[in-house]
C-alpha cells in the first residue's frame, strides 16, 4: 500500500524568500572583509535581553538590522560579509549567531444539550450560544466527534478572545472568516520584522485559511461553522507561496502574539532548520534556543501554545534519526543518526500543548471493524510530547461518517483544491463563490485544540489582569486535557496499518501506555468541547 510521506512543515532557517525577491543588502561603512551572497541571521545574546550596544555589534562586523527582539535577546540581522557571523560569535555579549541559509522545510498537506456547570463559575467575558446548521454543517464529522454542536448551545465563545493563527496568512476576504478577522492583531513576519495588518497577512498557500475555518468560521448560516465561531482571528503570517517557514518569522509571531497579550496561537508547522533540531549542535543551538525565548515570553504575556506533531508516523519520544531535514533547497536532506537531545519545536517546548491526529469515529455497518478515534495513519506521536489528540482526518483508514476521510474548512477562492466545495455568495459581487477545500493532517487537527482552548477561556475567562491574558496558559490546558475523552491504546488494528511506518524512524507504529490514562498516541484523549466549557473531567 503507497502512503504518501505527508509531514506537516518544518521549518527550517532559509532567506530564500529575500534572495528571490532580489533585495540587496548595503554593507555598513567602516565593514570590511569578503562578500558573498546575502544572509539573514539569528544573534542570540547571554541573558534574556539584548545590550544596549546590540544593534551597533551587527554593525560594526557588517550587518544590518532587520528586527531587535530586545525583550528576548535575540535580534535577525542581514549580511553580505561571509565573516560576519565568526565576527559577532567573537564578542563577550553573544552566545550565538547562526545564519538561515540554505536550510528550510516546506509545509506538506497530507492530501492524496445543555448540562449543568459541573465546573468552577463563568468568567466575566461576554459570550453567546451559537448554532450549528450552516449550508455545510452535515459535512463536518470532526465537529460533531468533538461535540461542539452541544458546547454551542452553551457558549460559541466570545469577541473579546483572540487566537493568533501562525501560518500562511488568511484569505480575510473569504465570507466565512471576514466578520472574525482581528486587523489589529494581525501581521505579516515573513521578513522577521513584522508588517501590521490582514492585508499585509494576505493568504498564498491556502494552509492558514484552512485552519482560520477550523478554528473561528462564524455560524452565519451558509459554509461551515468553526470550533468557536464567535471569537477572533489574528493572521499571523509566517509561511510564504512555497509553505517554507523560517526562523526569523516564527520568532517575529511569537513576539507579536506576546506583546499584543494574544489568547491562544495555533501552530500547524515545525520550527527550526531541522525538524529534529540538535542542541549538542552550535547552529542548531542558536536557533533552537532563539525560537524557544519567544516561545516562553509568548506564554508569560498570556498566550496559550497549540502545536501540531507532525506527519511523520515517528515516535518523537524516542527518535532514532532524520533523513528528511533540511529539504530547502531541493536535495540537500541529509541522512543523520539522532537522540532524545534533538526536539522538535515548538510542540516539544515545555508548556506547549501537542496535538495528535485521529481520524473518525466508526459508525453503522462497520462499527467494530476499526477502532474508535483510531490515530491517523500518518500521526507522528510520543509519550512525552503528545498531550491531546483531535479530528485531523484519515483517508486510508476512514469511515463513511468521515465521507472522504479529510477536513472540510474555508480554502482562498484564488487557489486549487483538488477536493473542494463551493458555496454561492450572491450579495457580494467582489467574491461571488464561498470555496472550501477537504485536506487531512496535524495541521487540521490542532486548530481544532486552539478552537476548544478559545472556547474554554471565553467561558471561564476574565479582564481582571488582561495584560497578561484573559487566563493564564497553564490554567487553559489544564481545562484542555483535563475534559479531554480518554482513549485507550487499540487491542487491533486495521488490515495494512502497522505497514504504515515511520518516515525518518523506520519503525513500526507502537501505542504505549496503559488503561485509560496517558497514552503515546493520544496523550490524555481527544479534545471534548462540551466537556471544557462545562469542565466535565473524566473522573465527572
Amino acid at each position: 500500500m503507497h502512503v504518501p510521506k505527508g509531514r506537516i512543515t518544518r521549518l527550517v532557517a532559509g532567506t530564500a524568500l529575500i534572495l528571490a525577491a532580489g533585495l540587496t543588502v548595503p554593507v555598513p561603512a567602516g565593514a570590511a572583509g569578503d562578500t558573498g551572497a546575502t544572509e539573514n541571521y539569528l544573534v542570540l545574546f547571554k541573558g534574556n535581553s539584548s545590550p544596549s550596544d546590540a544593534e551597533a555589534i551587527v554593525t560594526r562586523a557588517g550587518g544590518t538590522v532587520v528586527a531587535n527582539y530586545s525583550q528576548i535577546g535575540v535580534l535577525v540581522a542581514r549580511s553580505n560579509q561571509t565573516a560576519f557571523g565568526s565576527t559577532v560569535r567573537a564578542n563577550n555579549k553573544v552566545e550565538g549567531a547562526a545564519a538561515t541559509t540554505n536550510f528550510a522545510t516546506r509545509l506538506d498537506d497530507t492530501e492524496s444539550a445543555q448540562a449543568e456547570d459541573a465546573g468552577p463559575p463563568a468568567g466575566g467575558l461576554p459570550n453567546t450560544p451559537a448554532g450549528d446548521s450552516d449550508s455545510l454543517s452535515p459535512l463536518q464529522w470532526d465537529m460533531r466527534q468533538i461535540h461542539t454542536p452541544q458546547a454551542h448551545a452553551i457558549t460559541g465563545g466570545s469577541p473579546e478572545v483572540i487566537v493568533g493563527d501562525i501560518d500562511t496568512g488568511t484569505d480575510y476576504r473569504h465570507p466565512d472568516l471576514r466578520a472574525n478577522m482581528s486587523d489589529a492583531n494581525s501581521a505579516n513576519c515573513l521578513s522577521g520584522a513584522p508588517v501590521p495588518g490582514m492585508a499585509a497577512a494576505d493568504d498564498d498557500a491556502g494552509h492558514g485559511t484552512h485552519t482560520a475555518g477550523t478554528i473561528a468560521a462564524a455560524s452565519n448560516g451558509y459554509g461551515i461553522v468553526g470550533v468557536a465561531p464567535n471569537v477572533k482571528i489574528a493572521s499571523i503570517k509566517a509561511g510564504n507561496a512555497a509553505g517554507f517557514f523560517f526562523p526569523e518569522a516564527v520568532i517575529c509571531s511569537f513576539v507579536w502574539a506576546g506583546d499584543h497579550h494574544l489568547d491562544v496561537t495555533n501552530n500547524s508547522y515545525f520550527a527550526d532548520p531541522y525538524e529534529y533540531n540538535c542542541r549538542n549542535d552550535p547552529v542548531q543551538r542558536a536557533i533552537w534556543k532563539a525560537e524557544q525565548r519567544a516561545i516562553r515570553y509568548a506564554m508569560n504575556q498570556g498566550v496559550t501554545v497549540v502545536a501540531a506533531e507532525g506527519n511523520d508516523s515517528d515516535d518523537l519520544s524516542h527518535p532514532t534519526q532524520d533523513v528528511t531535514s533540511p529539504d530547502f533547497p531541493p536535495g540537500s536532506a541529509e541522512e543523520r543518526a539522532i537522540t532524545n537531545a534533538c526536539v522538535v519545536v515548538p510542540t516539544e517546548i515545555s508548556g506547549v500543548i501537542g496535538v495528535t491526529a485521529t481520524g473518525s469515529t466508526t459508525q453503522g455497518t462497520n462499527a467494530g471493524q476499526y477502532p474508535d478515534n483510531l490515530k491517523s495513519f500518518y500521526s507522528s506521536y510520543g509519550v512525552s510530547s503528545a498531550d491531546v489528540t483531535a479530528p485531523g482526518g484519515d483517508s486510508v483508514f476512514r469511515t463513511p461518517e468521515s465521507v472522504n476521510g479529510r477536513v472540510l474548512s474555508t480554502y482562498p477562492a484564488t487557489l486549487p483544491c483538488a477536493r473542494s466545495v463551493q458555496e454561492p455568495f450572491p450579495s457580494d459581487p467582489t467574491y461571488p463563490t464561498a470555496h472550501y477545500c477537504y485536506l487531512q493532517g496535524t495541521s487540521m487537527a490542532s486548530p481544532h485544540v486552539a478552537g476548544v482552548a478559545a472556547l474554554v477561556i471565553s467561558r471561564f475567562g476574565d479582564n481582571q489582569n488582561p495584560q497578561n491574558g484573559h487566563m493564564r496558559p497553564n490554567q487553559v490546558e489544564q481545562y484542555v486535557e483535563q475534559t479531554a475523552d480518554p482513549q485507550t491504546c487499540p487491542d487491533t488494528l486495521p488490515p495494512g496499518y502497522l505497514s504504515v511506518t515511520g518516515v525518518n524512524s523506520g519503525a513500526v507504529q507502537e501505542c504505549t501506555g496503559s488503561g485509560n490514562g496517558h497514552t503515546s498516541w493520544y496523550g490524555n484523549g481527544q479534545v471534548d468541547a462540551f466537556n471544557a466549557v462545562t469542565h466535565r473531567t473524566s473522573n465527572n
